[in-house]
């Protein structure tokens, strides 16, 4: 099982290239960041914690894919991830191209995690129909997949139209990056994950070991191999008896959270997760 870790990544908070920096020296496997646009300062939308007021660190998120791209100009072999993106909030050829030019400058070390997002003010703002977001995902995954194969791709849908095109360059990895969808177990997502993406990032873990024969079932009804399908729960706070579990599951990729703060809160943190590294990373 790989150890990777997350943080919330602002302004205020250690560099993104920095703790890139610091997470590969200590032999981390991957490092996560999230997206948000922007949000909009209506509460209509309950914050995702639970908390009543939503904590600062989701107001200043910088836009991972350009702080991304910077970390693997800095860093040699860990892998750079979205945890999570929020595909449906970018119009797709400019993304497909943005993600695509990404995954080339990190030589194949991107790992594109998406969500079908939570903040419906957020969404709105973007003139996305928030009951049909899913099948919004979907389709901007299916047309980005199509110009990263394919040498001219075109692509006819719902929401998504664009004629016979070429788009250079081509992501390192084939025949996309690795995707892997955050979200709560439900026949939607793990039909979604097996259509289109290569895993499930679920939030936390709880409840995950009741789903995973159902999500390796889909899979494999979809004519896709049950033993490829990569498992990163996202953002633990982590033990021993926690990672043990999760090893014992067949996790691929444990994401451990690190705090949205300074070197002074974040190295300490990384240097104690080194443990679980020895422990568990294989």
């Amino acid at each position: 099982m790989k150890i990777g870790v997350t943080i919330q990544a602002t302004d205020k908070a250690m560099h993104p290239v920095e703790v890139a920096r610091e997470a590969e020296a200590r032999g981390f496997h991957s490092l996560y960041i999230p997206e948000h646009t922007h949000i909009p300062t209506s509460r209509r939308t309950p914050a995702p914690t639970g908390a009543e007021t939503l904590p600062e660190e989701y107001l200043r998120s910088p836009d991972p894919y350009i702080a991304l791209a910077a970390a693997a100009t800095a860093t040699e072999s860990i892998l750079l991830g979205t945890g999570i993106g929020l595909p449906a909030q970018h119009d797709p050829i400019t993304f497909a191209k943005e993600i695509a030019t990404l995954d080339w400058i990190s030589r194949g070390r991107f790992v594109f995690g998406i969500g079908y997002g939570w903040n419906h003010e957020e969404m709105e703002n973007h003139g996305i129909d928030v009951k049909r977001r899913r099948a919004l995902v979907r389709e901007t995954m299916l047309a980005m997949q199509a110009l990263w194969a394919n040498d001219v791709a075109s692509f006819e849908g719902e929401f998504i139209r664009f004629e016979p095109s070429w788009q250079w360059p081509k992501p390192v990895q084939t025949p996309r990056p690795r995707v892997l969808i955050g979200g709560a177990a439900g026949p939607i997502l793990f039909d979604h994950i097996a259509e289109y993406a290569d895993g499930w990032m679920p939030f936390g873990g709880a409840g995950m070991a009741a789903e995973l024969d159902r999500l390796r079932a889909v899979f494999e009804a979809r004519g896709r191999d049950p033993e490829s399908l990569h498992i990163a729960p996202m953002g633990i706070l982590p033990s021993e008896e926690k990672l043990r579990y999760f090893e014992d599951l067949g996790v691929d990729e444990a994401i451990l959270r690190i705090p949205s703060a300074g070197p002074d809160e974040v190295l300490p943190v990384l240097d104690d997760y080194i443990q679980y590294i020895d422990r568990f990373h294989d």
